[in-house]
């Protein structure tokens, strides 16, 4: 009994002296609570909201002000409808409400008078609420006003669903599924791969063999780039058959995207099997530093702009917030390079800065 305590103490000993383990241990549980905690939101907040005041009277401008007034709601006037279609392509808006001409005039003659109200459906639940938001605002001036004016003035709110109409959530899911296995694929796949030959051994072999450091990486990666692309084939293929979810944009655009970050991806697992030696301490930073970030903080599920300020400075460096932009706008709006050209600087920049680093640090175990 003495010695299987002792041999107890001693794996504590053990686990309390790897300062990696620890990491692991109490680190990441806590990383993951606060993150989970805050990043997963059902409500939602900031949502620029446009309006199109074609008739300047002060019950268009009461209206106006009661959207602005509420803190879910961030509203900026347009002047024209194509101005707003524009917004709508580029994902400057969520929500466009336009009030007909002669506003004020048609509910003090007949009693009735229209208000548009377009709302971004390509993530439904967000649409779903933001609309509920803008009818309660309309239907509460309605039953103000009917106190002073009688119960027949009435609002008609016009509601059109833009991109996603039958407010499928397919439609939202498909795109981010792509960033999803990409990211698994890659970053994970690599990462294990290049440190499973450390811990073998096999990678003192394949460095006194012929080969060079850059081409054994490269050796490495290309099986994984080549499965990935394949499987943006077949992602796409049954998004189209079997969800129903075109491709409205450029195809070749697409694809070309879709490497973008798949060498992204890959630099990442580079990256991290250069600055560790194990397969676990690989895959528990790949699973809790990637994946977590690239469900919770990319919005693929959950609005970024709904989450607290310091988590939405924290999504900017997660490669697949701005995959997601891109491939959400080719998909869903059907936008091309001109609108997303600066989500994909940002890709290029980042596949850069990771190649840049993971190289260096290999080079630099390697002697």
């Amino acid at each position: 009994m003495r010695t299987f305590f002792g041999f107890v103490v001693k794996e504590f000993y053990h686990i309390f002296r790897d300062r990696r383990t620890l990491v692991i241990l109490f680190g990441m549980p806590i990383a993951q609570l606060v993150l989970f905690g805050f990043a997963i939101r059902n409500e939602i907040d900031n949502v620029q909201v446009a309006v199109v005041d074609l008739s300047h009277d002060e019950v268009t401008r009461d209206l106006t002000d009661r959207l602005d007034a509420t803190s879910l709601f961030h509203v900026m006037q347009y002047t024209s409808i194509s101005d707003v279609e524009d917004a709508f392509r580029r994902g400057k808006i969520k929500q466009a409400a336009v009030f007909e001409p002669r506003f004020a005039r048609r509910l003090e003659r007949d009693g009735t008078a229209a208000i548009q109200v377009i709302t971004d459906a390509s993530n439904p639940n967000t649409a779903n609420t933001v609309l509920a938001y803008t009818s309660a605002i309309v239907n509460a001036y309605q039953r103000e006003n009917a106190v002073a004016s009688g119960p027949s003035v009435r609002i008609v709110p016009e509601v059109r669903m833009r991109f996603n109409p039958e407010l499928r959530s397919v439609v939202l899911f498909v795109p981010g599924l792509i960033a999803l296995i990409l990211m698994l694929v890659c970053a994970l796949m690599t990462s294990i791969t290049i440190t499973r030959e450390k811990e073998t051994g096999t990678m003192e072999i394949l460095l006194v063999s012929p080969l060079r450091p850059q081409q054994i990486i490269v050796g490495k990666v290309l099986p994984y780039l080549a499965l990935s692309m394949v499987n943006v084939g077949t992602v796409l293929v049954l998004a189209r058959y079997v969800f129903d979810v075109p491709v409205l944009g450029s195809l070749p655009l697409l694809i070309a995207e879709c490497l973008l970050f798949t060498v992204c991806a890959l630099s990442l697992g580079i990256l991290i099997s250069s600055r560790t030696s194990s397969q676990q301490t690989a895959m528990m930073i790949a699973l809790a530093g990637l994946l977590m970030p690239t469900v919770l903080l990319s919005g693929f599920i959950f609005p970024v702009s709904s989450m607290p300020i310091v988590l939405q400075y924290v999504s900017h460096i997660v490669p697949a917030k701005w995959f997601l932009v891109i491939i959400r706008g080719l998909m869903i709006k059907g936008v091309g390079l001109e609108v997303f050209w600066k989500e994909t600087l940002v890709l290029v920049g980042m596949t850069a800065v990771f190649l840049g680093a993971g190289a260096r640090s290999f080079n630099v175990r390697l002697q």
